[in-house]
């Protein structure tokens, strides 16, 4: 590992690799901020309203579109995991994917707006790419640093990509807002493309260091029929996981809390606008998260420390359960006023603990499985976070149609999180001086 330090703030002491992967998380995000969170549905919707489709069919067609991207890129996970493990191959499949997301990002800036169709078409097939570069940028991690380090690098990766992914969305709701109202003489759906285009003029240059600086240390040699193998040693490698209790139990709670944080990240602004809140407020509140989820994913970082990753995300998931009590006395028969306080409040309690969940878990996975075996076991544990959020909003649904009272349906949520808390319990502890360091066990 190549010991130069870089000076720039909030990296001080971080090796040239470090820091590379790192900022590969502060490009990406931008995807995730514009294309993922906000402007692609406005877009698409827009689109299919100049070619007669009503929004409410529109929004059933883009949620589809999420649902087949999410099934798609959660059964190609474990593949893409076990071939990346090859030596040589996990840079060549991070750096198709990602060329993948870019180019399929950069594609919904020029699909005429008529063929809505083929808008979902070129959203799929960015979203596969993204996700399917961050899939591999995760497995990086155990290339980049060591087992110490491994809580304190990846808490930077969610803290900066907060920040990455905040900043070329700033710029582009300006744009967007001015164009809606017509106080600038451009029409919306270009404004809209000017946002994809901002999107990929943000990831490619903040992800040359990652290409330049990053490569791949741990692996197996390639074999004969490699490809074919790697079929067979995705159910090899499953075996191994269910035979391995602590990374068995990890996973098992890993989907629970993660179900949960998905669910609420997922039906935040639906919620929001069941109480009447308006697009701005919910604008808002969304830019001031990321911002206080920076420095709080950050935070937790450098408190596990001194009290280990495992006791920092139990803390988070205590943080959701008070995130879900709060809900419970949401009821959208109290005033609007009162109602914005809780939600602003709910809102950074969010932002407080999502990012530090997040990074630690990802850390924690790092070090409790085999090193050289990572990207196979990394393929596992992305399936899990990739499918995240079918109990919580499932959940959800039911309570809200049996009760009418969607702010019961997200305290339900909570149910999560207690079995997540009460699995948990059973995973290695890895507070340090506390018998619980867990390099030894990798």
């Amino acid at each position: 590992m190549n010991e130069k330090k870089n000076r720039i703030p909030f990296t001080k002491g971080l090796t040239k690799e470090e820091f590379s992967w790192v900022l590969y998380d502060w490009a990406s995000q931008s995807y995730v901020m514009i294309v993922m969170t906000v402007i692609m549905s406005l877009f698409f919707i827009e689109a299919a309203g100049r070619v007669g489709l009503a929004d409410e069919t529109a929004s059933a067609y883009f949620a589809l579109s999420n649902t087949i991207a999410t099934v798609v890129i959660g059964l190609m996970a474990p593949i893409i995991g076990t071939l990346s493990g090859y030596k040589g191959k996990k840079k060549l499949l991070f750096s198709i994917f990602t060329f993948i997301g870019i180019m399929g990002t950069l594609g919904l800036a020029f699909v005429p707006e008529q063929l809505w169709f083929w808008i979902l078409v070129v959203f799929v097939i960015s979203s596969i790419g993204y996700a399917g570069s961050n899939k591999i940028y995760d497995a990086f991690l155990v290339d980049v640093t060591d087992n110490k380090r491994m809580n304190w690098v990846s808490s930077l990766g969610f803290g900066f990509g907060y920040i990455g992914g905040a900043i070329p969305f700033i710029l582009c709701i300006p744009l967007v807002i001015l164009a809606q109202f017509e106080i600038i003489n451009m029409p919306v759906m270009l404004a809209y493309r000017i946002a994809f285009i901002i999107a990929v003029v943000w990831w490619i240059p903040f992800s040359i260091p990652m290409f330049k600086n990053v490569h791949q240390k741990h692996g197996s040699e390639k074999e004969e029929q490699y490809i074919r193998k790697s079929f067979i040693n995705v159910w090899t490698t499953f075996k191994e996981i269910t035979k391995q209790k602590s990374i068995l139990v990890f996973l098992i709670a890993f989907f629970l809390y993660s179900d949960g944080v998905g669910s609420i990240i997922r039906l935040a602004t639906a919620y929001g606008n069941t109480i009447g809140l308006d697009a701005v407020t919910l604008l808002m509140v969304l830019l001031v998260t990321q911002f206080v989820a920076c420095p709080f994913a950050i935070l937790y970082g450098k408190f596990s420390k001194k009290y280990g990753a495992k006791n920092m995300i139990y803390f988070a998931i205590g943080t959701y359960c008070v995130v879900c009590l709060i809900a419970l006395f949401m009821n959208p028969a109290r005033d609007l006023q009162t109602l914005t306080i809780m939600f602003w409040s709910l809102a950074m309690l969010v932002g407080t603990a999502q990012g530090g969940i997040q990074a630690l878990s990802r850390a924690y996975f790092a070090r409790i499985i085999p090193i050289e075996k990572s990207n196979e076991y990394f393929g596992f544990y992305n399936v899990f976070s990739r499918f995240a959020s079918i109990l919580g909003t499932t959940i959800f649904g039911i309570i809200t149609l049996i009760t009418g009272r969607p702010h019961f349906g997200i305290a339900g949520i909570a149910v999560l999180f207690v079995a997540a808390a009460v699995v948990f319990k059973f995973v290695p502890s890895d507070r340090p001086g506390a018998g619980g360091d867990l390099n030894a066990k990798v």
